[in-house]
């Protein structure tokens, strides 16, 4: 594996650090204190190309790949992990299928619009009786002529409350019984008739992303909405995911990140028996850790980043990422927390958001356990 970075890698990596650092940043407390991303800050990410990262240049896109979206991810969440996930749900959950699976006309038709953020994107998997075991979704769609008639619910969908665009899984398969040999993947645009998005979570991290539940009642989806194949939309979905996961692979380790250079500033500048608290060895190791497994998650994404770009198998790899970021996320916003002692408690103070935005990589894009069943299921495939 390459580990250092072109010229055209470091200046992505560069210009997404600069954007961190003088716009986002500074705006966000208020995105989690206000529970909302201004809408500006998204069309200047999409004029960056950050919007529209794996579409190529021809459908208004960077024409970029995973490995630089990885490093985009990383430094946008590393400022704001609000920001990060709908820029992440956007690029590799709604896009990165339709690149994949659509059509010239379904590319041609939607692809411009979400890559220049005119149309903001949305992925419906999840359902209340649903989660983990995706397959077990009973949304439905049943065949009227051209179109399909779609009724049920979903739960948990990221960047549902401003969506205008949502990839949306329902089951197609005429018995349950039958479970992912009966999912297809629909493109469903919110002004559809029948559609209605609940209100906005509340919820203990990530409050500047919108998470809401989607109902349709006898929704009138055209049959060339369908995305893929029939019948075939749970191989959409699990293939999505493989690239949705480094996205919060890559989320967790901008947190951690965030979190190790909060504490390297708050330790030299807060003194304690005469001397900064860095000065002391319990805290030297807290940084030294920190630093450590930044770097380790840091290279597990970026090496299933590269397999993705490669097509090579990489369910495994994208897993392991996920897994060890997200655990290693959630092991130091702890001790960032700990390094600040009572101040780290209190929200003037970053760590104290940090803390709260980093659980959710444990859970989202598959929990920890469900991460660790996919491991050992390649594992033992092989």
């Amino acid at each position: 594996m390459r580990f250092d970075l072109s010229d055209e890698e470091r200046a992505v990596q560069e210009l997404a650090r600069d954007f961190a650092d003088k716009e986002l940043a500074p705006r966000a407390a208020a995105i989690d204190r206000e529970r909302k991303i201004p809408r500006d800050l998204l069309a200047k990410m999409a004029e960056l190309g950050f919007m529209g990262m794996l579409t190529p240049d021809d459908l208004g896109g960077a024409a970029l790949n995973n490995f630089c979206l990885a490093l985009v991810q990383m430094e946008i969440n590393r400022a704001c992990a609000s920001t990060g996930v709908t820029m992440s749900v956007h690029n590799s959950l709604v896009q990165g299928p339709l690149l994949r699976f659509g059509t010239d006309e379904q590319k041609r038709k939607y692809m411009p619009r979400l890559a220049k953020a005119e149309w903001i994107g949305a992925y419906s998997l999840s359902e209340p009786g649903s989660g983990t075991d995706s397959a077990a979704l009973t949304t439905s769609a049943k065949r009227d002529g051209k179109h399909y008639l779609v009724n049920g619910s979903k739960n948990f969908v990221t960047n549902g409350g401003f969506a205008d665009f949502f990839v949306t899984f329902v089951r197609t398969g005429p018995d349950p019984a039958v479970r992912h040999k009966g999912v297809s993947c629909l493109l469903v645009e919110r002004t559809t008739k029948g559609l209605t998005v609940g209100k906005d979570e509340h919820k203990m991290g990530i409050r500047g992303s919108s998470t809401t539940t989607l109902f349709f009642e006898d929704v009138r989806v055209p049959v060339g909405n369908l995305l893929g194949a029939e019948n075939e939309g749970f191989k959409i979905a699990m293939n999505t995911l493989d690239g949705g996961r480094l996205g919060i692979a890559a989320q967790a380790a901008g947190i951690a990140q965030a979190c190790l250079d909060a504490s390297l500033k708050y330790s030299k500048e807060r003194r304690q028996f005469d001397q900064p608290i860095s000065e002391f060895q319990a805290i030297q190791w807290k940084l030294a850790d920190m630093a450590v497994e930044i770097d380790a998650a840091r290279l597990l994404i970026l090496r299933a980043a590269r397999m993705r770009d490669a097509g090579q198998p990489h369910t495994k790899e994208a897993s392991m990422a996920k897994l060890f970021a997200s655990e290693m996320a959630n092991r130091h916003a702890t001790q960032a927390v700990q390094v600040h002692g009572g101040n780290g408690y209190i929200r003037d103070f970053p760590v104290e958001r940090y803390f709260r935005d980093a659980k959710i990589t444990e859970i989202y894009e598959g929990t920890s356990e469900a991460q660790r069943l996919v491991i050992a299921k390649q594992l033992l495939k092989s």
